[in-house]
């Protein structure tokens, strides 16, 4: 059993049967982290961070699940901006893994079409999840120039390429789908889903518009699940192909 709980923007809090991924926090307007750690006291907890917009990174993570064993996996371009003397903090850049983090995770960090990493943590079983950051086919058709657009494109191609050498299929993926772009806005997700064989999706980084965000038949295939977790503290728990809604 998994349980996804959606914090707010790109964050996420996912319980594993044997630690506490924390993905991105940037807020916790109903206190649902909180909630999630207490719940769970017998796990310990692993931030992960993939840059340091104040949209995914919040220092106050430094101050959470203090009462249990914790871990932060921080992209490298955060460095400046912590106090790290004495945190178990594993610092990554593209291309960089992490094995053994507590909870018997593994992690690889890939790139990213902004800032900082994306993160592909591996559990103990095997099960593969997913975490974009600010990975996306960042592109305005309508105020881009063709080069512009071609440049967007290849890069991001190019890192999701990586990706599928390494994982063709992932378990539970949260990817930006973000309607600031216009008519382009689930560019990046279909062509992410075209690639990975991901069986549970979830959008983020949607700024609040989450209907468009939702609008699943305009990107996703058959084959995947997708759940539409927008209100903060929604959650949803996953068991094989059957999944419950809280």
């Amino acid at each position: 059993m998994i349980k996804v709980t959606y914090l707010e923007h790109s964050g996420f809090a996912v319980v594993l049967p044997t630690a506490i991924a924390v993905f991105d926090y940037f807020r916790d307007p109903t206190g649902a982290l909180v909630k999630v750690i207490r719940e769970n006291p017998e796990l310990p907890v692993v931030f992960f961070v993939s840059h340091h917009h104040p949209d995914h990174f919040n220092p106050a993570i430094f101050n959470l699940a203090q009462d249990r064993e914790v871990q932060y996996v921080l992209s490298n371009d955060i460095f400046s901006k912590v106090v790290h003397d004495d945190m178990p903090v594993a610092w990554v850049s593209p291309g960089d893994e992490v094995p053994g983090l507590l909870g018997g995770l593994d992690v690889r960090a890939f790139g990213s079409t902004d800032a900082g990493v994306s993160f592909l943590v591996t559990l103990p079983d095997g099960q593969k999840i997913f975490h974009a950051g600010d990975l996306n086919y960042w592109h305005w058709n309508e105020e881009s120039t063709v080069e512009e657009v071609k440049e967007a494109y290849n890069e991001f191609v190019h890192i999701i390429q990586k990706l599928e050498q390494y994982a063709p299929k992932i378990d539970i993926a949260f990817f930006p789908v973000d309607p600031r772009l216009g008519v382009d806005y689930a560019d990046g997700a279909r062509l992410f889903l075209e690639n990975i064989a991901v069986k549970d999706f979830f959008p983020m980084h949607f700024w609040g518009a989450y209907k468009a965000a939702c609008e699943f038949d305009d990107y996703t295939t058959d084959n995947t699940d997708s759940f539409c977790l927008h209100v903060p503290g929604e959650s949803v728990e996953l068991e094989g192909k059957m999944a419950v809604r809280k």
